[in-house]
């Protein structure tokens, strides 16, 4: 498949990149990386994407796995911020990635802490919210619209809430990825398909007017990549390769709860935070059984590191949140595992990072390199739109305007007939190709997983070594035990 990425095609495509100018080179391959590449090649660019680690290594993997559409930042008045999700979930629902995109529900339970007053103005916002979604044009039957339902039926729904006092709930709905690394991946994989050159392990060490000096992380050796123009989309990492730039980091840590925790949870919830207005913990049950809880927005100190770590206070504080909801509250030795993801905001005179704006920006240095910061996953393509739009006047590319909203991810097409479910879920219309590999390699690996859909990772999904396979392509790595389990079948995949 012309979308195939794996260890082969990384070798050739690198050597040509040493040799060759590109017009666009790409540093980041988190989803507005990727989605860079994707816009930039799909306009006729020539474009290499580098990324130090791996696709979706950084912030792109730790979301809350929702593609909202802003109410919360309609909330706050930034109606342009709420428009603009409120359009790219439709495009994600509709065009590019029904495949990986579905529509969700969620409950606000009305407990005795939310006044009559609160759930009123909360359902006001869900209408308005609901006219975003005409307003973007996405279908009702994509997105349902938001009601009211009485005690016994939430309770149907959401069976682990405290039946005392509870008056109802709100329903409302939303869209959610069955897994957010994989649709950078669908991403880059598209971007791929379109001739791009999606290097991961090459870490860009400086970046200039035209071009990079970058490193092979897998064997050390250092080159120069000409380019016409440079993106950098790193992420919150985005201020080391260019100075000028200035952010501040927030962290938002997620539960991952043992299956069975929360036992016939059906809906998702939005449990209000005491104390704050218009905050909300959300509740995701996942099909694995597993729940994720989430999220924290606390501001982060000192230098970034590659990997997170969701610390204690945040584990209590999201478990003391859920709990104000549950008949049964859940105990620590239920949380299985924890993450967190940190968010590249643009520095502000805000107060809290809670408080800055979620929009995005696109910046360009004294040096002549374009950077993408801000935003969030949902609205990764028009990020990306926007930084091609930017770097090919900038450059004086020649290159006609976006086409991304047409462009099906990697996976969009029929699924074939036959085709197990689980399996339609995962690949899409690649599910018939993966089947293959699944029958090959039965041997399951956990999650429901087998060892032939580690093997389709390595070879069309771009794994080079078991974190790949089970940090990012899978999610069996949540849960420390789970990703012991799985490693040697991660390792026998590589083999295959």
């Amino acid at each position: 498949m012309k979308s195939s990425l794996n260890a082969a095609r990384r070798r050739r495509e690198l050597a040509q990149v040493a040799e060759e100018q590109v017009d666009v080179l790409v540093v980041g391959l988190g989803a507005t990386g990727a989605g860079v590449a994707l816009d930039a090649a799909a306009r006729g660019l020539s474009v290499a994407a580098v990324d130090a680690h791996d696709l979706a290594f950084g912030t792109s993997r730790w979301s809350s796995k929702m593609i909202h559409g802003g109410l919360r930042y309609l909330a706050k008045g930034q109606v342009g911020v709420a428009r603009e999700s409120a359009v790219e979930r439709g495009v994600l629902l509709a065009a590019t990635a029904p495949h990986m995109v579905r529509a969700q529900p969620y409950l606000l339970p009305l407990t005795p802490a939310v006044s009559r007053g609160q759930a009123a103005l909360t359902m006001t916002g869900y209408l308005l919210g609901d006219g975003l979604r005409a307003a973007a044009r996405t279908p009702r039957r994509l997105l349902p619209g938001p009601s009211r339902l009485g005690a016994r039926r939430a309770r149907e729904l959401a069976p682990v809430l405290e039946p005392d006092g509870l008056r109802g709930a709100l329903l409302s709905w939303d869209g959610r990825l069955l897994d957010d690394a994989r649709l950078v991946v669908a991403i880059a994989r598209t971007a791929a398909a379109h001739g791009a050159r999606v290097l991961t392990r090459c870490r860009a060490l400086e970046l200039g007017r035209s071009g990079a000096r970058v490193r092979d992380e897998l064997t050390g050796e250092e080159f120069t990549v000409r380019a016409r123009v440079v993106v950098n989309a790193a992420g919150v990492w985005a201020g080391g390769l260019v100075p000028d730039v200035t952010l501040r980091p927030s962290r938002g840590t997620h539960l991952v709860l043992r299956p069975g925790t929360l036992p016939g949870l059906r809906a998702g919830l939005h449990v209000p935070i005491p104390g704050e207005l218009n905050r909300f913990a959300l509740v995701l049950p996942q099909a694995d059984g597993r729940v994720y809880v989430g999220l924290t927005d606390e501001p982060v100190q000192g230098p970034v590191p590659d990997v997170p770590e969701a610390p204690e206070e945040d584990v209590s504080a999201l478990l003391g949140v859920l709990n104000t909801v549950l008949g049964s509250p859940v105990t620590r030795d239920r949380v299985a595992g924890a993450y967190a993801g940190l968010r590249p905001l643009l520095d502000s005179p805000a107060g809290r990072t809670a408080d800055l704006s979620r929009r995005h920006a696109v910046l360009v240095s004294g040096e002549g390199v374009v950077t993408v910061v801000g935003g969030k996953l949902t609205t990764y393509r028009r990020m990306a739109q926007d930084a091609v739009d930017r770097a090919v006047a900038l450059a004086g590319l020649p290159a006609g305007p976006s086409g991304t909203t047409r462009i099906p991810l990697a996976g969009a097409g029929p699924v074939a007939v036959g085709v197990p479910r689980r399996l339609a879920e995962r690949y899409g219309g690649e599910a018939g190709a993966a089947l293959e590999l699944v029958r090959r390699y039965p041997e399951e690996v956990g999650l429901g997983l087998t060892l032939g859909d580690l093997v389709w990772a390595v070879r069309h999904e771009g794994a080079l070594d078991e974190g790949d396979l089970l940090d990012r392509r899978t999610r069996i790595g949540l849960v420390p035990e789970d990703r012991t389990a799985a490693l040697a079948a991660a390792t026998a995949a590589l083999a295959c």
